[in-house]
């Protein structure tokens, strides 16, 4: 089976792959349960443990940060160590992160805990995309597809059963029971790891899964910067709208608390379809500049809506807002039809998520601090508007399709 190229016929989904498959869908149902399984319970822990809104707050900022620090550093150590080690290394960080938390006696330890398993969670998060090329470079769309539904998932289950689950075995439980789950990923891969191992024994080869050196330049490529500023837009925006849409829905259209809250569902519920739509097209499309284009007609519309009748159908304009959260699934996608080869999926996600998530980090500041400069909400709106506008010259780069190696090569030529 060819893992670089798309030369071979595609094989079937599950032949010699089974594990690999499972594993990568595993990991994708866990790199997001860290973000949500506290907020929906953070009064319980404040009963026990001392947690302000300041501390609350801090915590709220970790995700896109340990995103983006884990996304920088992450490709480096994967080319070294080689992606399926590197995977299990952030599986027990999550895990770690996960059991920390349940026993936190305070908020130093909650927040290390934290720390640890969303660091692992990000590791996750940049491996993903090039894991899919190693073993499914026939079927990325498909694969890329379903692993982004469950990414999607996983960010919506920890909310849920957050408050029951609390109700029933109390928050410390809560917290801990998802280390089970995250545990659970790690059977896959120390098999493939097994696997692998005695494949390389049986044929004494002294081959290594480290993955070969990707030409520099990688902050000079054009291919590089549009995915990652294609990634950024729907993840400053989607951060932005889980830390204050349900406050502007409140203040801006009159609706009550448990309405928005319900509304922010709807929002977030949006991205499932889209991540099971938008992978297996882009890889159809010649011109995927349309979707980029289309996601942020979808950004601008909801907006306007609210700007502009806010009262009218404020349902109608979350959802359309959250559909531009196509770019999203959009921008992962094109970490693997941008790249040839397993060296150019690592660094080009380890980039654009790195990329992505700082400018993520900046997106609910910004948005709060334009709120509370107006005292209003139409210009953290407008500031909306305007990054989806610029993100618009990104489409340019996107009309063709240009590959991370082939631009590198010819830069290093010159």
């Amino acid at each position: 089976m060819s893992r670089e190229g798309g030369s071979t016929p595609p094989l079937p989904l599950w032949a010699g792959r089974a594990a690999a498959l499972l594993g990568i869908m595993l990991v994708a149902f866990n790199v997001r349960t860290a973000v949500s399984a506290i907020a929906p319970v953070a009064e319980r822990i404040a009963e026990e443990i001392d947690l302000g809104a300041i501390e609350l707050g801090v915590i709220g900022t970790v995700p896109p940060i340990a995103f983006a620090v884990a996304a920088l550093f992450g490709a480096a150590i994967a080319r070294r160590v080689g992606l399926e080690w590197l995977l299990v290394i952030a599986i027990v960080a999550m895990v770690v992160g996960h059991v920390v938390r349940s026993v936190a006696p305070d908020f130093w330890v909650l927040l290390a805990g934290t720390i640890a398993a969303l660091a692992g969670a990000g590791i996750g998060n940049v491996l993903l995309p090039p894991l899919v090329k190693r073993y499914f470079s026939d079927r990325i769309g498909l694969v890329t597809a379903v692993y982004v539904g469950l990414v999607s998932v996983s960010a919506a289950v920890p909310s849920t059963l957050a408050a029951p689950v609390t109700d029933a075995a109390g928050w410390r439980f809560s917290l801990g029971v998802w280390a089970i789950v995250a545990a659970v990923c790690l059977l896959p891969w120390l098999a493939i790891l097994v696997r692998d191992r005695r494949a390389r024994a049986a044929a004494d080869s002294s081959s290594s899964p480290v993955a070969p050196r990707l030409p520099p330049g990688i902050w000079g490529s054009r291919v590089a910067w549009a995915v990652a500023l294609t990634f950024s837009l729907s993840s400053a925006h989607v951060y932005a709208a889980f830390a204050w849409l349900p406050l502007l829905l409140v203040e801006l259209t009159n609706v009550g608390e448990a309405e928005a809250g319900a509304m922010l569902g709807v929002y977030a519920l949006i991205g499932l379809p889209a991540a099971l739509i938008i992978p297996p097209l882009a890889q159809r499309l010649h011109d995927v500049s349309r979707l980029l284009y289309l996601g942020i007609a979808f950004f601008i519309s909801g907006y306007a809506g609210l700007l502009l009748a806010p009262t009218f159908a404020p349902w109608l304009w979350v959802v359309i807002a959250g559909a531009g959260a196509i770019t999203f699934p959009l921008a992962l996608t094109l970490i693997n039809l941008r790249t040839r080869t397993q060296a150019g999926s690592i660094a080009l996600s380890g980039f654009a998520q790195g990329v992505g998530y700082t400018i993520a980090a900046g997106g609910p500041f910004l948005f709060a601090l334009l709120h509370d400069l107006s005292g209003g909400w139409h210009l953290p709106l407008y500031y909306l508007i305007g990054t989806a506008v610029l993100t618009g010259i990104v489409g340019l780069e996107l009309r063709r399709p240009l590959m991370l190696e082939d631009e590198l090569e010819a830069k290093s030529r010159r």
